[in-house]
């Protein structure tokens, strides 16, 4: 009787053990493991370098802080007007041109990526996103 859980007890062990080794163990037909997904670049944002180079070369040209007032007064591209995200509607109370060269940023790219999409199609026609202040290089203002 006692040699029959001997060999019970040494089976169950065994069991364990190659259940324990195979589970550690990355089997021949399992896939490859994902590499976590790319940040995308968006191809519509301009990068700071060209945003500042328009700004330059265009006095004209519109430099919209889409953040919120209180963010906007904590720093801010020098020029640049507030017009929070949310007040960009068809009754805004800031009216351009359909053709100006207007430039977008907010934060950290979201809310002027959303602004400009609504700017295209209230079909203003030369929109461009300058993405997140986090990542402008160049002077910042709270005049």
């Amino acid at each position: 009787m006692q040699q029959l859980f001997l060999v019970a007890a040494i089976i169950c062990f065994g069991m364990a053990a190659i259940k324990f080794l195979t589970a550690r163990m990355t089997p021949n037909h399992a896939p490859a493991p994902k590499a976590p997904p790319e940040k995308k670049p968006r191809g519509d944002v301009l990068s700071p370098e060209e945003a500042k180079r328009r700004m330059e070369e265009n006095d004209a040209a519109l430099v919209l802080d889409v953040r919120t007032q209180e963010e906007y007064d904590q720093g801010h591209i020098p020029g640049a007007v507030c017009l929070p995200n949310e007040e960009i509607t068809a009754d805004m109370p800031i009216v351009f041109d359909k053709d100006a060269e207007i430039l977008l940023y907010c934060h950290s790219g979201r809310r002027s990526a959303e602004a400009a999409e609504k700017l295209k199609k209230m079909g203003y026609t030369n929109v461009a996103d300058i993405g997140g202040i986090i990542d402008w290089p160049y002077e910042t203002t709270t005049d």
